[in-house]
């Protein structure tokens, strides 16, 4: 067996899926919940809101993301910056029953956003910022090029320590200080995505160069979306 044929017998080739996690910053804490442990991706862990991107998410209204945000989003992405942005949103509910949105009518919301819609909001995307980029690594079952977006706890419409809406995806929603996070049992590029918000709320930089964990390469290097290493 060719070397090549070894290793695709070992790291069979995945599709890799658009995806959209949402970090929501309250004071000091950031909500997380735990995954189950019989899910596909990541068991036991516990993970920002996040998933993979629908094909409706393409359909709903948004209002605008902000002219940065949106040319970082469109750079090397064949979706929209407000798919991706609306993408984020939609989990947040689906996963935390926590409503990023603005008062709006929707009078016919797609499936998958109609208990949003319920609410008198369409998804809220202005106060989203892009934060980090980061691409499963080869071999996984399930592999995503997921975009994680920060949002302000005072952007919610809904009260941030009520979880009656949420779907059973996550269990344990909490807001977890960012001083104790790193004490969960968390994915390695969740440390990742942590370790780089730790180090922003202390020293704030400019989000222009978005860190990216690129996974194409053996030293799986951190760089930035304009292509400068980070790590």
């Amino acid at each position: 067996m060719g070397q090549t044929h070894a290793w695709l017998w070992r790291h069979p080739v995945t599709a890799i899926r658009d995806a959209a996690t949402i970090i929501v910053i309250r004071d000091d804490a950031v909500l997380m919940g735990q995954r189950g442990a019989t899910a596909a991706f990541m068991p036991n862990k516990f993970v920002f809101p996040g998933g993979a991107v629908d094909a409706v998410d393409a359909t709903v209204p948004t209002t605008p993301l902000s002219a940065d945000v949106a040319g970082q989003l469109a750079e090397d992405s064949h979706l929209s910056p407000s798919t991706l942005a609306a993408a984020a949103i939609r989990e947040l509910w689906e996963e935390t029953g926590q409503c990023l949105g603005h008062p709006a009518d929707w009078t016919d919301p797609p499936k998958g956003w109609r208990g949003f819609a319920a609410t008198g909001h369409i998804p809220h995307a202005t106060p989203l910022r892009f934060f980090f980029r980061a691409v499963t690594p080869q071999g996984r079952p399930r592999r995503f090029d997921a975009r994680f977006f920060l949002a302000d706890a005072a952007d919610l419409t809904t009260h941030p320590d009520d979880f009656s809406n949420a779907e059973d995806e996550l269990r344990h929603l909490q807001w977890v200080p960012l001083k104790d996070a790193r004490n969960f049992d968390l994915p390695f590029i969740t440390q990742i995505v942590l370790a780089e918000l730790t180090a922003h709320r202390e020293n704030p930089r400019p989000l222009s160069n978005i860190p990216f964990f690129r996974n194409d390469d053996e030293a799986h290097l951190v760089s930035r979306l304009n292509g400068a290493s980070l790590l």
